[in-house]
């Protein structure tokens, strides 16, 4: 078997219409933390990720022209676009409900438990709860 030359996922490009507005959700809400943000040439760079995993994440990009705006929220065709792990799926579940976040599809399955909620564009997400 031949290794592969990859080292690792670094971000996961997700097209949003409002940066502000995204980074509230996913750092208020789901608790990612902000890895990078910086402005250039009236670019904004802005990096998120779950804490302790400071290498993968998402980057958070304002979608250009109509063709990018039309994919705001579908760019995984109504599959779930992340799935994210958690030690505690009732906390999140809570915080998710707090801020008036639809839960639905709450599962449990062999080797885990898990829930589905969309983000602020209709993104679908999947939390577990590996067990």
């Amino acid at each position: 078997m031949i290794g592969s030359p990859l080292s690792g996922i670094g971000r996961v490009v997700l097209l949003v219409e409002d940066q502000d507005a995204a980074l509230a959700f996913y750092r208020d809400v789901l608790g990612f933390t902000v890895l990078h943000d910086s402005t250039e040439d009236g670019y904004r760079y802005l990096h998120l990720g779950v804490p302790g995993q400071d290498g993968a994440g998402l980057w958070l990009m304002p979608a250009g022209g109509e063709d990018e705006l039309r994919l705001v929220g579908r760019q995984a065709g109504g599959q779930p676009f992340l799935v994210l792990y958690t030690d505690d799926l009732g906390s999140v579940a809570a915080r998710l409900r707090e801020h008036g976040v639809r839960v639905w599809a709450e599962r449990d399955d062999p080797g885990s438990r898990s829930l589905h909620c969309a983000d602020l564009y209709g993104n679908v997400l999947v939390v577990a709860q590996l067990t």
